[in-house]
């Protein structure tokens, strides 16, 4: 009975800066944006955990509880562009986090600050889809497009919410309704489609 040896062969697969395999590259200027964004989500997360913590001093259990989870809804964007950016090989890096704003002489100051970092973080998604398509990355832009809808909805509730508490015009007892709506999970912008 003869045995053979188990035939040894090179294979030349690609490789990204973490030594995993990868299949097709991403331009510079395409990574540092994704670096970039998946630390604006992190950042985000720090200052919706403010926000929370704003409308916890004051007794507004609902904003408190819903801005609470949409930091940990960014904290797990942000995991969502590692995944990706481990996916395409590439290391992922981490900047250091700002501390965030936790200071506010109104209710309506804080979620207008809100409304304004959805905005900010829809410019930069909107970026990167813009940078991936002119670099022909069919790969991130299959990534990125449920994370520009989901985007956009988030920036439509901030604003729907923004637009609540500017009608409660600093009233309490309007606040308390919006937030108990919050508590319960019952707050959301009107659709005309359904």
């Amino acid at each position: 009975m003869t045995h053979t040896a188990p035939i040894q062969t090179s294979s030349n697969v690609a490789t990204g800066p973490s030594g995993r395999a990868m299949a097709e590259p991403m331009s510079a200027e395409l990574l540092e944006h994704m670096q970039a964004h998946l630390n604006m989500e992190r950042q985000s997360a720090a200052a919706y955990f403010a926000t929370a913590i704003w409308f916890a001093e004051r007794e507004l259990v609902g904003f408190a509880n819903h801005l609470r989870d949409e930091g940990n809804q960014e904290q797990q964007h942000a995991a969502q562009f590692a995944d990706y950016l481990i996916s395409r090989g590439q290391t992922v890096v981490l900047d250091t986090i700002e501390p965030p704003c936790q200071q506010w002489s109104h209710c309506e100051a804080v979620v207008s600050d809100v409304f304004r970092m959805e905005a900010d973080v829809t410019s930069s998604v909107l970026q990167l889809y813009k940078t991936a398509e002119r670099d022909n990355d069919m790969r991130t832009t299959v990534f990125l497009d449920p994370i520009v809808e989901g985007q956009r909805l988030s920036e439509h509730e901030a604003a729907y919410l923004l637009g609540r508490v500017k009608f409660a015009d600093n009233q309490p007892a309007a606040l308390l309704v919006i937030d108990a709506e919050l508590r319960e999970k019952a707050a959301a912008p009107a659709t005309l489609a359904g």
